[in-house]
């Protein structure tokens, strides 16, 4: 019997697959090299391989090639039958989570992982800031993340991929000191691992080292292809640190090169996402407006996001509406929240409405309420100061410095130096 990297049995007889699949799953781990192509390689050398259908079909959902992941996951599920009872488990979770159904998905991974706890791709749906657990709209949820892979720890030991989720979650509630520690050791077993050089990015971003993060991570990007999942949220971070230490040029070359829609291939959450967040942010340091930026955003969101669900897009895609002046998208927003976190989208929507109008006093009165709760959109504390640093501003455009200083100090003060609010 062959085994995966986490000592799972696999039901395939043939070594070069085992070895196509292993490396597959790795890549999906790491968001380095081709998953995609080495799992169509382990397919291509035993296509009775379920597991390598159903990992393929998860490369390919990540890659945003929805319909190709439904085909690979329907013949996964008709090879079920003659496989262990571990694969058939392994093959509903991911079923479940390529059908679109992520409280059925949550669930049965909970219940797999009970059983199999080092199946790590069926763990790997509920770590980061986007995955199940990110995304639920709950607040607490950056705790829970920290929980659940609390309790997977003493089954993974010193493993990379491992360590890289647990720095993430340790990072979200606090604990940047201790996150580092547990990436460095993640990153001397992997180097090459995309999640690990972003998670590294994240600490040296709550630590407020600016000029460190930049000389890390503008080092390990050369080395990185373009197509690679993270890459245009990997730009994005650095796109952000040249503006913090003041090369806006360099910084906009990088957004136009590397994120910007229709520049480089990346998932269409971040591309929108980081687009809309860079402008914001841009112009909240002093960055004149720029109302095409913003209309192209915003019919990417149109074309991209169609249906709200989804509130960290939904979010985004407020924004974007808002600055572009598309006020019956933004409306519909407003009036139609779905999903988990939909009254705070709303909220957010009306709140990027009257920054638009250059309202500061309703700003400050919308924004203030959900300044406590804002973890239930999604993303991470780096994405969301967003929000934090859009309070700041209007506090500082209301004319009440000492409200924004002390707001900044309070809520974010590695964040102090940063430069994040013009006049300030």
């Amino acid at each position: 019997m062959l085994n995966d990297r986490y000592d799972n049995p696999l039901t395939t007889r043939s070594q070069s697959a085992r070895d196509a699949y292993v490396e597959g799953v790795d890549s999906i781990l790491s968001a380095n090299g081709d998953g995609i192509g080495l799992l169509q390689g382990a397919v291509q050398a035993d296509d009775s391989f379920a597991l390598a259908h159903a990992a393929l079909a998860r490369a390919l959902q990540i890659s945003a090639r929805g319909a190709e992941a439904v085909a690979a996951i329907t013949k996964a599920r008709a090879l079920a039958a003659g496989i262990s009872g571990r694969e058939r488990g392994h093959i509903n979770m991911l079923g479940h989570l390529i059908d679109g159904d992520g409280a059925l998905a949550y669930a049965a991974a909970l219940d797999h992982l009970a059983a199999f706890p080092r199946d790590a791709l069926i763990a790997q749906p509920l770590t980061g800031v986007f995955g199940l657990i990110g995304f639920s709209g709950l607040s607490g949820r950056e705790a829970e993340q920290l929980a659940f892979l609390a309790q997977l720890a003493p089954h993974y030991g010193e493993d990379w991929w491992f360590g890289t989720q647990f720095a993430f979650a340790q990072i979200e509630v606090g604990q940047a000191d201790r996150a580092l520690q547990t990436i460095e050791c993640a990153l001397e077993r992997n180097p090459c691992s995309a999640h690990g050089a972003h998670v590294r990015a994240h600490i040296h971003y709550e630590r407020g080292e600016t000029e460190a993060g930049l000389a890390y991570l503008g080092e390990w990007r050369r080395d990185y292809q373009r197509r690679g999942v993270l890459y245009c949220h990997i730009s994005w971070h650095v796109a952000l640190w040249m503006l913090e230490r003041g090369d806006a040029a360099a910084a906009w070359r990088i957004i136009d090169d590397c994120v910007r829609p229709g520049k480089v291939w990346g998932p269409p959450l971040n591309v929108l996402t980081d687009t809309a967040s860079f402008l914001h942010r841009a112009e909240l340091m002093g960055g004149a407006p720029q109302p095409e930026r913003w209309r192209e955003v915003s019919e990417f969101a149109r074309q991209l996001f169609p249906k709200p669900g989804i509130a960290f897009a939904d979010v985004h895609a407020a924004l974007a509406h808002a600055m572009s002046g598309e006020t019956d998208a933004l409306a519909k927003l407003i009036a139609e929240p779905v999903g988990p976190a939909g009254e705070v989208v709303a909220a957010l929507a009306q709140v990027f409405a009257a920054f638009a109008r250059q309202d500061w006093t309703e700003s400050i009165a919308l924004l203030a309420p959900v300044m406590a709760t804002h973890e239930r959109i999604g993303g991470s504390r780096a994405q969301r100061d967003l929000l934090e640093f859009s309070l700041v501003a209007a506090l500082l455009k209301a004319g009440r410095p000492d409200d924004a200083r002390l707001t900044l100090i309070s809520r974010r003060p590695k964040k102090v130096g940063a430069r994040a609010v013009a006049g300030l």
